[in-house]
């Protein structure tokens, strides 16, 4: 196996293709802002006003979610911070001294999109809300939300607060990357135990289009009054994975479902074009200096019908490898970028089996000196 990828690329290669000029806008969305990207490539289909910049109500839980997801030690019990629960809204019902985990938290922001659920988790992360804005915005600013203000932990409205439904999209992208959030805000309801003494009870899910669209995976829902109903979903059909945004969308449900007719009407997912012949990785110790490699297996990838975006790939592989190697080890990976965004790691692996070689050591003049003194001796 490889012990440690030194990122030397073997070969970069583009299949050139004409890059897609997509963006459609669908007519007839009741949405002040709306749109609908591709969950793997991040290529965007369809939008209206998707780069304004507008308050996001409680979507912003998605990266209140995400950052408590990958703080780890989710099922550890602990007591809640009484002051930080006290918030107006909506609520998973958190008391004063109640036992909670972690993951609770997660069901009560991505469910019943609790308030509370989202200033314990502030308070938690960060030991206050205004420094846990600062990790959102941290957390944001590396995954490219360009447009984005985070202030509260809940999305309750202030003038600082907004972000825009390309951003959102973008956030949704890189949170459904993460298998925990992704069952989480796909679940419809769960039962869960907390309390003080924690005792069981069911949060049920605001998402309708959980079961009102066929294919729905999650997100989560907003609102307020200065932001109107906001919308972030995830749907999936026959290999693709498309993830809509609507601010301020009175009629957010059918918007929703619009979009992603028209979304699932021009997609398709298909097999990247990779013919590369005469891969080799070098092998150290071995009866063969190098061996053959080909990928595990050819990815597929979204495009818009009749429509193929430049992909581009580079081929990854140590230096060297250890013998011995055997069939199908890997000894290297190959990454997909469509324009600059990684949509696919691949990995690589050995064509053929390669023995180890136990070379016999011949004593130098030295050593065989030193050996000599110390019989003498």
């Amino acid at each position: 196996m490889i012990k440690k990828f030194l990122c030397s690329v073997l070969s970069v290669a583009v299949i050139i293709l004409s890059a897609p000029k997509c963006n459609a806008v669908i007519d007839g969305l009741s949405a002040k802002a709306a749109i609908l990207i591709d969950a793997q490539t991040g290529t965007v289909i369809a939008e209206k006003n998707g780069y304004q910049t507008l308050p996001m109500a409680s979507t912003t839980k998605i990266m209140s979610a995400l950052l408590l997801i990958e703080s780890g030690d989710l099922d550890s019990e602990f007591k809640v911070d009484n002051n930080a629960i006290k918030v107006e809204g909506s609520s998973m019902g958190l008391c004063e001294d109640d036992i909670v985990t972690k993951r609770a938290l997660c069901y009560g922001m991505l469910l019943p999109s609790g308030n509370d659920a989202a200033n314990e988790t502030a308070v938690l992360l960060a030991g206050s809300a205004e420094k846990f804005a600062e990790m959102m915005n941290k957390r944001a600013e590396r995954i490219g939300m360009k447009n984005t203000s985070f202030v509260t932990p809940s999305g309750l409205h202030d003038p600082n607060h907004y972000s825009t439904a390309y951003d959102m999209a973008l956030l949704t992208r890189e949170a459904l990357q993460n298998e925990i959030f992704r069952e989480i805000c796909g679940t419809q309801k769960a039962k869960l135990e907390y309390g003080n003494p924690p005792y069981e009870r069911w949060l049920v899910n605001t998402n309708k289009l959980l079961y009102m669209y066929d294919g729905c995976i999650g997100v989560k829902t907003g609102f307020t009054d200065e932001a109107g109903r906001c919308l972030v979903s995830a749907a999936e059909k026959n290999g693709v994975t498309l993830i809509c945004v609507t601010l301020n969308a009175p009629d957010d449900w059918n918007d929703h479902k619009k979009m992603y007719d028209y979304g699932f009407s021009v997609t398709e997912s298909v097999p990247v074009d990779f013919n590369v012949d005469g891969i080799f990785v070098n092998v150290a110790g071995g009866d063969t200096d190098k061996i053959p490699a080909v990928v595990e297996n050819i990815p597929e990838y979204t495009v818009i019908k009749g429509k193929k975006p430049k992909i581009t790939y580079e081929i990854i592989t140590d230096n060297f490898v250890y013998a011995p190697v055997a069939v199908n080890e890997q000894v290297g990976k190959v990454n997909f970028y469509c324009g600059r965004e990684l949509f696919c790691t691949v990995n690589l692996v050995a064509q053929s089996d390669c023995e180890a070689v136990i070379i016999e050591h011949r004593p130098t003049l030295i050593e065989k000196i030193t050996e000599w003194l110390k019989n003498l001796f």
